[in-house]
C-alpha cells in the first residue's frame, strides 16, 4: 500500500479569488513506513505574495521569481503521486487548490482516495485541539525546525504524526498482539484436558474377538498381552 503525505503553501485562502499554490511538498509511505522518498516543488504563482501569506510560509516574490511555474511543474508531480493514497492536514483545503490548478491547465482533477488526518485526529480526539502542532505536541514529536510554515517540512511532521494517529510505527503490532494473545487463550481451552465420565469401552464385534483370542494363543504362555478382550 502506497501512500504520499503532502502538503500545500499558497498565496491565500482561496484559489477561487486568484489565488495559487507556491510549494508542494511531499513524503511517501509504503505499508505505513517512510521510504526515505520525498519531493518539493517550489512554484511561481504569476501574482504578487501578499504580506499576510508572506508571514505564514516566507516564501518571497524575489525567492519565487525564478522558479517553475505549476504547468512546468505538473507532470513530475503528478507522476510521482500516481494513485496512491494522498494523507493531507485539513485535505479540502489542498485538494481544492491542487484542482484549481490542474484545471487552469486543462488536466482531470485528481482522483486518489484521500485520507484527513485533521478528521482523523478529530475522531480519535473529540473536543481537543487537532492542529499540526497540537499534535506534534501530543506525540512528543519535535517540531523545532519548524519556524515558519514549508510543505515539505510540514509533510515530515504530518507523517510522523499520521503514524501516531495509526497506532505507531507498526500500526497493526498491537491488533496482531491481541489477536494473537486471543488464539492462544481460546486454543489452551480447548485442549484442556478433563477427566472422562464414562471410561471408553472397546466396541469389537463378534468375529473381532475371535481373531484376537487366536493371535494371542498363538503368542505363547508367556505374553503380557491379556487372554481376553
Amino acid at each position: 500500500m502506497r501512500e504520499i503525505v503532502l502538503d500545500t503553501e499558497t498565496t491565500g485562502l482561496d484559489p477561487d479569488e486568484g489565488d495559487r499554490i507556491v510549494e508542494i511538498g511531499c513524503v511517501e509511505l509504503e505499508q505505513h513506513v517512510p521510504t526515505g522518498k520525498t519531493r518539493c516543488w517550489y512554484i511561481n504563482p504569476q501574482r504578487k505574495m501578499p504580506t499576510a501569506a508572506f508571514d505564514v510560509h516566507g516564501l518571497s516574490d524575489e525567492f519565487l521569481r525564478d522558479k517553475k511555474i505549476f504547468a512546468q511543474v505538473v507532470d513530475d508531480f503528478l507522476e510521482f503521486i500516481g494513485d496512491a493514497t494522498l494523507v493531507i492536514h485539513n485535505a479540502s483545503f489542498d485538494i481544492k487548490f491542487l484542482n484549481a490548478e490542474l484545471t487552469r491547465e486543462q488536466r482531470p482533477v485528481l482522483r486518489n482516495d484521500v485520507e484527513d488526518t485533521l478528521e482523523l485526529a478529530r475522531r480519535r480526539f473529540p473536543g481537543s485541539p487537532a492542529s499540526l502542532d497540537a499534535l506534534c505536541r501530543r506525540f512528543r514529536i519535535d517540531n523545532g525546525v519548524r519556524e515558519k510554515h514549508s510543505a515539505l517540512i510540514d509533510s515530515k511532521l504530518l507523517a510522523e504524526v499520521y503514524l501516531e494517529l495509526r497506532g505507531g510505527r507498526q500500526p497493526d503490532f498491537r491488533l496482531n498482539t491481541q489477536t494473537r494473545a486471543k488464539a492462544t487463550t481460546e486454543t489452551s481451552g480447548s485442549w484442556c484436558v478433563y477427566p472422562r465420565r464414562v471410561p471408553l469401552k472397546p466396541r469389537l464385534t463378534k468375529e473381532e474377538r475371535i481373531d484376537h483370542a487366536k493371535f494371542v494363543e498363538e503368542l505363547g504362555p508367556d505374553t503380557l498381552w491379556p487372554r481376553s478382550s
